[in-house]
């Protein structure tokens, strides 16, 4: 065999370690799945609670829910609120983690205020929001922001507060202006953090439009949780249940992945 070769098979042979690796993660995580679906199973037919059917009745459910249109009706109405929702709170939070962490006087007047939203329990304020902005859109976009915001905010805040220091020295030991230590190293540096908060504030948000739509109008994915209580059709329940947190994880999931396009500098880890 010749060196050139030789030298080819043996770069190869990283990649397929890798290809196996990846592998052997893929089999685990079908293993846990089948491992959790499995127990559902046995749990719903033993059973432990008439409410607690078993997963190949929720699947079947799930299934009939998707052909019927039902659940496609239902997600149009849960989205809007939602998307609504992240979107102005992502736009609102980045800028004003952003400023909070430049500014010692902006932080001194607004951070007590998100920590507190951040620790307000949603389900009591959520009335409130009814009583200001009445049963429609408007309160469900509020209940979204209440709790999408202020993670987003934080997390800004915190990544911008938290530049290496000797970037920042050596910015000013050649020179550079403060906008050009902002833009050029404390907003990328405090990216991963701010990615974070937009992750965990997209989280937030599935859990206050579906708090909203239990609290304040029957509609969307909390209507069909709620008639399919009311009715005692319990495999429907959970096949709602299931699928908003099948969803809320898949996209939570995507924008990850999204991260490693935007910041290339993932890859490495």
């Amino acid at each position: 065999m010749s060196t050139r070769n030789v030298t080819r098979a043996v770069a190869r042979l990283p990649g397929s370690r890798l290809a196996g690796l990846r592998g052997y993660s893929l089999g685990l995580k079908l293993l846990s799945f089948a491992l959790v679906f499995g127990a559902w199973e046995i749990a719903g037919r033993i059973p432990i609670s008439l409410a607690f059917p078993p997963f190949s009745a929720t699947a079947q459910a799930l299934f009939d829910m998707t052909v019927d249109g039902t659940l496609l009706s239902a997600y149009g109405s849960t989205l809007k609120p939602l998307i609504i929702g992240v979107v102005i709170s992502a736009v609102f939070g980045i800028a004003c983690g952003i400023g909070m962490g430049l500014s010692r006087v902006f932080e001194w007047f607004t951070l007590p205020v998100f920590v507190i939203l951040q620790a307000a329990p949603v389900a009591a304020v959520i009335p409130v929001l009814t009583y200001l902005y009445g049963i429609g859109l408007a309160s469900k976009v509020a209940a979204v922001m209440i709790m999408a915001a202020p993670v987003i905010v934080l997390n800004s805040y915190k990544g911008i507060r938290s530049p290496d220091p000797s970037l920042i020295q050596m910015c000013r030991s050649f020179l550079g202006t403060p906008r050009q230590a902002i833009v050029k190293i404390i907003i990328p540096s405090a990216s991963g953090m701010i990615f974070a908060g937009l992750r965990l504030g997209l989280g937030a948000g599935f859990i206050g439009v579906i708090l909203a739509e239990l609290l304040i109008t029957p509609t969307g994915i909390g209507d069909l949780i709620t008639y399919h209580r009311s009715i005692a059709e319990y495999p429907r329940m959970l096949a709602s249940i299931a699928s908003i947190i099948a969803f809320a994880a898949l996209t939570i999931t995507f924008m990850q992945k999204s991260e490693v396009l935007l910041r290339p500098e993932t890859k490495e880890r």
